[in-house]
């Protein structure tokens, strides 16, 4: 029996389809990491070189704040091969309790491999940005008619880390009021900070409610970069790292206040940030000021810790060899849990 050419391609695509089933690689393993929303960027490239090296891992990055991608793991109880925070100090105090009576740890090392600091981001298209400079920023965001975003320090580093630089640029530039000028009275209820001790703390409410429209608030810092390209909001606090990968424009803030500077880490301290959500109470509820540190660690539970290891091992190296904008540590340090 003849067949029509139609017909014969299609016998000929069966046979072809067919024959590839015979043959298929084996699966490949997924790869869950989920890293800060700031790690994005640097991690896509990453992934990249990874998977090229390593075909059979298919690697899968999913962003969040700092303290959200910890509770992908500690709260939500998902199986994540990888984490990678904005706040180092935010693994111990997360996840080294206990799972439950009996339980162990979620994790109980870390790798502190790169730092950053904060900046004041903006564009072309912000009010005042033809007149603001590195000496008066801080009057430039005070201004009632000047918007101003952070993230939600309930679930990213970067939010409370806002707070903190806001803080103390009152302290350093002699301008009372000026925490609550850029940010505190935008608050209901409002937010304000307390000094006791050589301390200044700003303890958050339940929820963060804006009372009006000079403050804007999103769950990542990443996410007020749309706002800012839509004119939504006029300056965003953000990483240094950010602003760059993204074309931004920024203020780069002096080392006694960025929140970057070794040097000044006791100054630094002199500020905490107490988080209002009822479940932080036990588990780091208080951020205290110290030098930005991003961390990476393997959850106890994952899935897949060889691969994880593997690609940890990678980012490392990246960050050691390139690292484009993130100052830092010549070496990453590897933090182990005691007793």
């Amino acid at each position: 029996m003849k067949c029509s050419a139609p017909l014969a391609v299609l016998v000929l695509a069966l046979l072809a389809t067919s024959a590839g089933c015979t043959g298929t690689s084996p699966e490949q393993t997924i790869l869950t990491v989920i890293p800060a929303g700031s790690l994005l960027y640097p991690l896509e490239n990453i992934e990249a070189a990874f998977e090229s090296q390593h075909p059979e891992i298919d690697v899968r990055i999913e962003g969040h704040g700092s303290i959200q991608a910890i509770r992908q793991v500690t709260d939500l109880e998902r199986e994540v091969d990888v984490v990678a925070v904005a706040d180092a100090s935010l693994i111990p105090d997360m996840m080294y309790r206990l799972m439950g009576e009996g339980g162990s740890n979620y994790t109980d090392w870390y790798v502190a491999f790169a730092g950053n600091e904060v900046v004041i981001a903006y564009t072309n298209k912000s009010a005042g940005a033809d007149e603001i400079t590195q000496e008066n920023w801080y009057q430039v965001l005070a201004r009632p008619d000047v918007r101003v975003g952070f993230s939600n320090p309930m679930l990213d580093a970067c939010g409370y880390r806002a707070l903190m630089v806001t803080a103390l640029a009152e302290e350093y530039y002699g301008e009372s009021g000026l925490f609550e000028a850029i940010i505190g009275s935008s608050f209901d209820p409002p937010l304000t900070v307390t000094r006791a001790d050589g301390i200044r703390k700003i303890t958050l409410p339940e929820r963060m409610r804006p009372a009006d429209e000079k403050v804007a608030i999103r769950d990542g810092s990443i996410y007020l970069l749309s706002l800012l390209d839509a004119s939504g909001i006029d300056y965003a606090f953000e990483y240094r790292s950010v602003a760059e990968e993204h074309g931004l424009r920024w203020i780069d803030l002096p080392p006694e206040i960025n929140l970057g500077s070794a040097e000044h880490a006791d100054d630094y301290q002199k500020v905490h940030v107490t988080l209002g959500f009822q479940r932080f109470q036990s588990i780091g509820s208080e951020r205290i000021g110290q030098p930005v540190a991003y961390a990476i660690t393997i959850p106890t539970n994952a899935p897949h810790p060889d691969e994880a290891r593997m690609f940890v091992d990678f980012v490392l190296e990246r960050f050691q060899e390139e690292r484009p904008g993130w100052p830092g540590p010549d070496t990453a340090t590897v933090y182990h849990a005691t007793g």
